[in-house]
């Protein structure tokens, strides 16, 4: 899908079934083979303690856990199953699934579609597992890194741009060198650029699937996107992000199939590691919005003005086309789209008020009818340019229709025509009850709000409530066997939350496999966890002086090496602020989310051994720091959902209309899994040790907080006043 400041694709659709069957070999894999499956002592035996990789390793140990997820992997893989693994920190879950994959898929021919949770998992599975993989089963693998094709260059964009510097000539030097780089790189993709262009920039010249001209391209026996997709049909594994997989998913349920090549080639079989984020990932993916960046973006392509001079793909055309030149009047309508959308967000902000965030529904739809009418304003405006458009496209001639001005015109309207869909669906939103629609109002960056009235921006959101149908009818029924796992999909040991949300509930109990195989670190040696007996609870008005005073005194025992997690980033830097006073001679570095990019945060983090660093949202979970830079995590608060959340809150509505109890179904096992991944960043090897510090001390004093509890591996424990409890966690830090 695409990101809030302009589209972003995943897709690397061709454009016709023939030009799919040109790149992707399907009739290989529509040939019937016979299944031979895979012994599963012989498989174990590549990570037992005489096996081969103990010829690797001088010093290896075997772990039997590991052993013992690998056998449970293979018989997935064997019996064509759906299996639900949970594998505690240290398990070596990579090689666990890795292993089987790659021997299946070398022994059946059968491609295996390795699915990560992040770019960077991605990025270590391709670079650093598979190539020690390949060495433990003694076979090389035909394997590819799978990036969306947004990441790579499109040659005929770019060439174009390069001719055209009057268009481009404030940023002509940055497009020179990108230019310079197409001339000598290997693969075309942003990563191998020296530097990093603009969004903005890159945007202008990246590959995109609606834009693309397939065979008809004088690039294409040049093409980056094409070179990786033939790659892509001749890989027995593909290890992929969860983005991509759904954009596969989406274009096979959406009429491509099963069967044959969409997105990515053909396969039958998936393993989606930190599986604990499936269900957000793909409801990330499959929602919908509508911004300014987004709109705003397309029809400039279409029409602009820089510095009196006029350019866009709408003068190109017309020349082209033999209808009735209606350029003057798309022009005025364009500019009339931007003034309704100007006016849509000046509507959107007396209907939030002070919030930032509101769901549409049935209490507040009469507030948001002057909003809706903008809407509806802007459905017929965007509808208008996108007909009269097609008008002047119908008029060119066949010979020119295969100018790079017609494609890139016609995915331009492709997305106005999203937008269209978005908005139509606003209107008719009591019909889609599946759906949740709601605004979110957010800052512009500090570049843009310069000078502006108006320093917000607001975007028009619609996402399925439920993911766990779309689930089972795009992965669980037509694969033959999908492997998820992750270091927490458990509650208490139990997956029936997790299954429930992404589908797994829907298959056949007795095609499902479950296990769980704990981290062979010495949790009970190794760490506490330690509660204040004195602070006081949340959502007492002491509790933000209480956070200034003990996470002042917990950075200073720990000499810095600790990691804050919150759940808000105000709390976040109300704290930062109550704290840097009390630590700023100690010679102790406060890193803080969002004065930097997470890469840099984090190496900073790794690099300096007493700095800490004050964190929410993405950092409680990813974060990998052995050693000495981490001895100590404090969890502020119990994570559990906010009330206002647009999702959160229809979902919970939808339990208690149903006579459910959504705190304990819903709010209570999401924030129990959002905790054990937060739990989970202090022991990354046997020999890390420290305190996992929580100061929300309704984790023992509140009923459910024994559900937390007894969810996270056994360690020392402490619960007494905080004074006490730093000299108790002293003998870790």
């Amino acid at each position: 899908m695409s990101d809030d400041f302009g589209e972003i694709e995943y897709e690397f659709q061709s454009d016709s079934a023939d030009e799919i069957n040109d790149i992707y070999d399907v009739t290989g894999d529509e040939a019937p083979r016979k299944i031979e499956k895979l012994n599963v002592d012989s498989v174990a035996a590549c990570l037992s303690k005489n096996g081969p990789l103990s010829k690797i390793y001088g010093h290896y140990e075997e772990r039997p856990s590991q052993v013992e997820l690998l056998k449970s992997i293979t018989e997935v893989f064997n019996s064509d199953s759906v299996g639900v693994f949970e594998a505690g920190t240290g398990v070596g879950k990579s090689f666990a699934y890795l292993i089987p994959s790659m021997l299946w898929a070398v022994k059946n021919q059968e491609r295996v579609v390795i699915s990560t949770g992040t770019i960077n998992l991605q990025q270590q599975v391709f670079e650093k597992d598979i190539p020690l993989a390949e060495k433990v089963i003694g076979k090389k693998i035909r394997a590819i890194l799978v990036k969306g094709r947004q990441n790579y260059v499109c040659l005929r964009r770019l060439s174009e741009v390069v001719n055209e510097p009057d268009l481009f000539s404030d940023d002509m030097d940055i497009f020179e060198k990108i230019f310079a780089w197409s001339k000598k790189t290997k693969d075309g993709s942003r990563s191998d650029l020296s530097f990093q262009p603009p969004e903005n920039i890159w945007q202008r010249v990246n590959s995109e699937s609606d834009a693309c001209m397939g065979m008809r391209c004088k690039h294409y026996s040049k093409c980056f996107v094409m070179k990786m997709k033939k790659e892509a049909s001749e890989a027995n594994l593909l290890v992929v992000n969860h983005h991509i997989l759904f954009a596969d998913i989406e274009s096979r349920m959406e009429g491509a199939g099963f069967d044959g090549a969409a997105v990515l080639p053909t396969y039958k079989r998936i393993v989606f590691d930190e599986a604990h984020g499936v269900e957000s990932a793909a409801t990330s993916f499959f929602s919908q919005n509508l911004n300014r960046f987004k709109l705003i973006k397309q029809l400039n392509l279409l029409c602009r003005r820089k510095r009196g001079a006029i350019s866009g793909f709408l003068y190109t055309i017309s020349a082209l086309s033999e209808s009735e030149d209606k350029s003057a009047e798309i022009e005025i309508e364009i500019e009339k789209s931007k003034e309704i959308f100007s006016d849509l967000e000046k509507s959107a902000d007396s209907f939030l008020k002070n919030d930032f965030t509101a769901r549409l529904h049935l209490a507040n739809s009469k507030s948001f009818e002057p909003v809706m009418e903008k809407i509806s304003e802007l459905k017929k405006s965007v509808a208008k340019i996108v007909t009269s458009i097609r008008s002047v496209l119908d008029g060119i001639d066949e010979l020119d229709r295969d100018e790079a001005a017609v494609w890139e015109t016609k995915s331009v309207l492709r997305r106005l025509d999203a937008c269209v869909t978005v908005c139509q669906n606003y209107l008719d939103w009591k019909e889609h009850p599946e759906l949740v629609f709601w605004i979110q109002k957010s800052r512009l960056p500090p570049s843009l709000a310069a000078g502006s009235d108006f320093p917000f921006y607001f975007q028009f959101v619609q996402t399925p409530l439920d993911i766990s149908s779309l689930m089972n009818e795009g992965v669980f029924e037509p694969m033959k066997s999908v492997v998820c796992t992750s270091a927490t999909l458990g509650i208490e040991g139990k997956f029936d939350f997790w299954e429930k949300r992404t589908g797994v509930s829907f298959v056949n109990p007795e095609r499902v496999r479950r296990g769980v195989f704990s981290s062979p670190f010495p949790y009970d040696k190794n760490m506490i966890l330690a509660v204040p007996s004195d602070a006081p609870f949340p959502d007492n008005q002491q509790f933000q002086q209480f956070l200034d005073f003990s996470v002042a005194r917990l950075i200073l025992a720990a000499n810095g090496r600790t990691l804050v997690l919150f759940t808000s980033y105000d709390m976040l830097r109300k704290t930062f602020d109550g704290v840097s006073d009390s630590v700023k001679n100690s010679g102790i570095t406060i890193l803080k989310q969002g004065d930097d990019d997470r890469f840099r945060l984090l190496s900073k983090f790794k690099e300096d051994t007493s700095s800490v660093l004050f964190a929410t949202d993405s950092f409680w979970e990813g974060v990998d720091v052995p050693g000495e830079s981490l001895r100590q995590v404090v969890i502020v608060k119990l994570p559990f959902g906010v009330p206002s959340d647009p999702v959160f809150s229809a979902r919970s509505e939808i339990i208690e209309k149903n006579g459910g109890n959504s705190f304990m179904e819903l709010s209570v096992p999401e924030a129990v899994i959002k905790f054990r991944q937060g739990f989970g960043r202090l022991i990354r090897r046997g020999d890390d040790k420290g305190a996992v510090v929580v100061l929300d001390r309704r984790i023992i004093e509140k009923r459910y907080g024994s559900i937390f509890v007894s969810s996270v591996p056994r360690t020392r424990r402490a619960y007494e006043p905080l004074s006490n409890l730093i000299m108790s966690a002293k003998a870790y830090l």
